[in-house]
């Protein structure tokens, strides 16, 4: 039966966020042959590709010359084309490298926190840009339902900040009119700045990931795939706070990777520092077999006095 408004073109895409972290910034991989960055994307070829997973590989391989170790299916997306012809699904994976050059590849790398300014909460921000605020309690007025979700998503009025609700955070700030691709989707002449856009929906897919990333950070050990083969504790820590986009309490951080046997000290020390060299680290993987839930805490460091 041929494809029709009852009997529609499925089409099926493969999309990747590869993350990688340097100088203590996490970094998202994107395409150069787009107006807007782009994220590595194509059609799943189902004569080529033996499975999902290979097909997605090859297309990173073909688009950006990176090859990743470690790579997990995030999300599936699907929406209704503007033709009844087609169906299009987007099977969007999550990628982790070490990788630092391009060496002369076709990608390109965007900082993370230049796609989402607010995540970024190191240095003492407030949980919403002042701007924001504003607008997103404007929404909200008085109802009941909608102070909730403000106050809850951006953790104002004393509510606790959810590093996880990356995507939350931005579909709101999307539904009360923030950012570029609003302005494209609704037709408006000018857009409201909140992050720099993507092409389509690929900044709700990067969201979709980083939430992802940093819930993991807490039950899996996936830092250490961003990480190299031996690092010191503080490398570590920066590590995870960049991707946490917090501070963290360094003596509970440090106490709970040594007692939790996440790491194991390689009698070596770190060259080229001054001062007492710190000692070199590498992960622990027979913890993968002792615990059920080995990641690192996410307790933030106490605030400075203002």
């Amino acid at each position: 039966m041929p494809p029709g408004p009852t009997n529609p073109l499925l089409r099926i895409d493969l999309s990747a966020v590869v993350v990688r972290v340097v100088d203590d910034q996490p970094q998202v991989l994107v395409t150069r042959d787009a107006p807007r960055p782009a994220l590595p994307a194509d059609d799943f070829d189902p004569i080529v590709d033996d499975t999902l997973e290979l097909g997605m590989r090859r297309v990173l391989r073909a688009q950006t010359g990176v090859e990743v170790a470690y790579l997990e299916q995030l999300y599936t997306f699907g929406d209704a084309r503007r033709s009844r012809r087609e169906r299009r699904l987007t099977v969007a994976y999550l990628a982790l490298t070490r990788e630092v050059s391009g060496g002369g590849s076709p990608g390109h790398w965007v900082g993370a926190y230049e796609l989402f300014p607010w995540e970024d909460r190191r240095h003492d921000e407030p949980p919403a840009p002042p701007a924001f605020e504003r607008r997103l309690r404007r929404w909200a007025g008085r109802d009941e339902a909608r102070v909730e979700r403000v106050t809850t998503t951006f953790g104002l009025d004393g509510t606790p900040w959810d590093p996880a609700k990356v995507l939350e955070r931005y579909e709101l700030l999307y539904e009360v009119g923030l950012g570029a691709e609003v302005a494209a989707d609704r037709g408006l002449a000018r857009a409201v700045p909140a992050g720099m856009p993507m092409r389509g929906d690929d900044r709700r897919i990067v969201a979709t990931a980083l939430g992802r990333l940093r819930g993991k950070l807490t039950w899996r050990p996936v830092v250490f795939e961003l990480l190299p083969e031996t690092f010191t504790l503080p490398t570590l820590q920066a590590c995870v706070e960049a991707l946490a986009g917090r501070r963290l309490h360094a003596p509970n951080f440090r106490r709970l990777v040594e007692t939790t046997g996440l790491v194991e000290g390689t009698g070596l020390r770190q060259g080229g520092q001054p001062g007492r060299p710190a000692e070199l680290h590498r992960f622990r993987r027979e913890v993968l077999r002792e615990r059920p839930a080995p990641g690192v805490s996410l307790r933030p460091a106490r605030r400075r006095a203002r």
